[in-house]
């Protein structure tokens, strides 16, 4: 017997020899990347710097100043038109809420950015694809009128597949809603920055995502109105390359400004310290 034999580990049975459950695959470039190592870059690939999509909570984490976020959205919707597709829609809503632990497609709280007194407001696409229904619409609505009161700066995260056609014309009267609710932010001189992420598509696109102070989007995000396949057969034509990405839509100005979601927070912070007409300008910050 050979005396390596003897002192050879044994595994229990079922292990799995390379522990897959620490890596992960970018879905971009398909490069393996160390779990911990992905959470630290904010699940931007290392290596070709894919930004890979993440949850509204994260979203939070990584903009609100520890400690500070006091959670206002708390609205549940409801099924007046008892819509029925596949499945009845109360079903579909009971679903995503046991499978995100949210009553909606949206994350909202007052908090301090970098200092800075505000409202923020997160859409979670892992709810309904993020989609704008009549209590996403009033949260924006409330969230807004929160920072008018308040004198907060006003920071909203898009990120939606669209309307919520299982409410018909009372999602789509969300846009006019969000759109509308600005006018008391404006008055009072207070600021607003749109945050883009992937996809940013719809009817959010169409109203208050596109209406802010400042816009930024992360690299690669998908952002406009009908998807390229839909526009490619209307118009009957092909379509650029890179149609619809942040890189495009900012070099034709749409967007003020694509952002690495590493330096996101640090460049929102500057944007808010210089319009928020309270809070002291640094220009070291």
């Amino acid at each position: 017997m050979a005396l390596e034999r003897l002192f050879r580990r044994k595994r229990p049975s079922g292990e799995n020899r390379d522990v897959p459950e620490l890596w992960t695959k970018c879905e971009a470039c398909g490069a393996g990347i160390y779990k911990k190592e992905f959470r630290e870059n904010l699940y931007v690939c290392p290596k070709c710097g894919h930004h890979h999509r993440i949850s509204a909570q994260e979203r939070v984490e990584m903009l609100a100043d520890p400690g500070t976020f006091q959670e206002i959205t708390r609205l549940s919707p409801l099924d007046p038109l008892g819509f029925v597709d596949t499945k009845p829609y109360g079903e579909r809503l009971k679903a995503y809420q046991q499978e995100t632990g949210r009553r909606d497609a949206i994350l909202g709280g007052t908090c301090a950015v970098g200092g800075v007194p505000a409202v923020l407001l997160v859409m979670d696409y892992a709810f309904a694809g993020g989609s704008m229904g009549s209590v996403v619409g009033e949260e924006i609505a409330r969230g807004v009128e929160r920072a008018a009161e308040e004198g907060r700066a006003l920071v909203i995260v898009a990120a939606s597949g669209g309307a919520r056609m299982q409410e018909a014309a009372l999602s789509l009267m969300q846009m006019a809603k969000t759109v509308m609710s600005l006018d008391r932010l404006w008055a009072q001189g207070l600021p607003y920055v749109s945050i883009l992420t992937d996809p940013t598509t719809g009817g959010v696109t169409a109203s208050f995502a596109a209406l802010a102070d400042v816009i930024f989007a992360e690299p690669g995000a998908l952002i406009g109105f009908a998807g390229p396949r839909v526009i490619k057969q209307t118009i009957r034509q092909d379509l650029p390359e890179g149609f619809q990405r942040a890189e495009f839509l900012l070099k034709h100005g749409m967007v003020d400004r694509v952002t690495d979601r590493r330096r996101l927070k640090a460049e929102v912070v500057r944007v808010l310290r210089h319009l928020h007409p309270g809070v002291p300008y640094a220009s070291g910050v």
